[in-house]
């Protein structure tokens, strides 16, 4: 039972010192916050809005209670172990004693073991958010990914690339929408642009910025020929209303058009397509899907005020691609990670050097060691 009760203790000193990096009080107040707006009897006047504050609400809230439920369970079992540990003046238990009369039985420390070896689980599976303390970390991100050098494998590829990014989304607990779509004529995708709603998506998604490369049989081609495709993924802080930058409207060039839909079951939809062009810095942005000229528009500012602030924020501190991840061309030798499926199975970090012989559990969104060994290199 010795053994027990230091891992508890060990395990609570590490989450009560966690928790104090996660301003936990702040993030109270916001809930409090959102709870107070919620109530209000014009809360859904306008829905879209609402819609947003009640997902920020959600994702906080469960941020929040598991942190300190996960607290208050360790608090909890080490009063259970204690329950038959001698007293001592002065102190919470005293070790290597057990009460007189009392013992356990082999049922209880099998529970114990168990209810210990799980809060362990939990804690290390949720651990990592201590190294986010980088600016924006905490922020809610946009990404897109392009596809690179490689034809159709490529589109393919790029397609992969989303699906897993979405999949470690989900897995996360974060809601993400897609802004933009671009498919490609055979399939996969050329471009696509996601918006992501969660507790530090920006700061757990950085690992994942840079070109991705992949070696397999191609299914495209009747010799299924071993190719090498890549796919470019650019990540981008969300930013808040406070910190966006106050653009001269004589400094962009903002370009409209109206087209016909994609094929399949928009072939009859029309679509708006913006792109607006930043002069001083050449930066541009473009934007096409089935929204109003309107939404468009709003989304393209909103990256692009996003793309600026990470340009100056680059500028200001003198690092290298720190807000949003190396961005180079999608092409041979630039890549941050490999995945090979042919003629063995092996993903490999790059920057890390972290490798596993298991592609599709990676491929399927299981990111968090490669995402947490990342960060453990950053912050030294």
């Amino acid at each position: 039972m010795n053994d027990l009760i230091k891992r508890l203790q060990n395990l609570l000193d590490e989450v009560k010192n966690l928790k104090e990096h996660l301003n936990l009080p702040q993030k109270e107040q916001r809930i409090l916050e959102m709870e107070e707006q919620m109530q209000a009897g014009d809360f859904w006047a306008d829905n879209q809005h609402a819609q947003k504050v009640s997902q920020e609400y959600n994702q906080l809230k469960k941020f929040y209670d598991f942190w300190e439920g996960l607290e208050k369970q360790i608090l909890e079992t080490l009063n259970l172990v204690n329950a038959n540990v001698v007293q001592a003046p002065g102190l919470p238990y005293q070790r290597g004693q057990q009460a007189e009369g009392l013992h356990y039985s082999k049922t209880d420390i099998d529970f114990l073991e168990k209810q210990v070896a799980d809060l362990e689980k939990q804690y290390k599976k949720n651990r990592f958010v201590a190294l986010l303390s980088k600016k924006y970390d905490d922020h809610n991100a946009i990404f897109s990914i392009h596809s690179g050098a490689g034809g159709v494998d490529a589109q393919d590829w790029a397609s992969m690339i989303l699906r897993m990014i979405l999949r470690y989304c989900d897995i996360k607990g974060f809601a993400t929408e897609v802004l933009e779509l671009s498919k490609g004529e055979q399939g996969g995708v050329k471009t696509a642009v996601v918006e992501v709603h969660g507790p530090y998506a920006y700061g757990l998604l950085k690992s994942e910025a840079g070109v991705h490369r992949l070696v397999r049989l191609s299914p495209f081609n009747p010799a299924h020929t071993r190719e090498t495709s890549f796919a470019l993924l650019e990540l981008l802080p969300l930013l808040e209303e406070q910190e966006e930058l106050k653009l001269d409207p004589k400094d962009l060039k903002i370009e409209a058009n109206t087209a016909s839909g994609h094929g399949g079951q928009s072939v009859n939809t029309t679509y708006s397509a913006i792109r607006i062009t930043h002069i001083p810095t050449g930066l541009k942005v473009s934007i096409q899907n089935e929204r109003s000229q309107h939404q468009n528009r709003e989304i393209a500012m909103k990256i692009l005020i996003a793309k600026l602030k990470t340009l100056e924020e680059q500028k200001l501190q003198a690092t290298k691609q720190e807000i949003r991840g190396e961005f180079k061309s999608a092409e041979w030798g630039n890549q941050i990670r490999s995945y090979v499926l042919h003629p063995y199975k092996m993903v490999k970090d790059h920057r890390t050097d972290m490798e596993t012989s298991d592609p599709d559990s990676i491929l399927n969104g299981e990111l968090d060691e490669f995402v947490e060994k990342f960060l453990e290199t950053q912050a030294n």
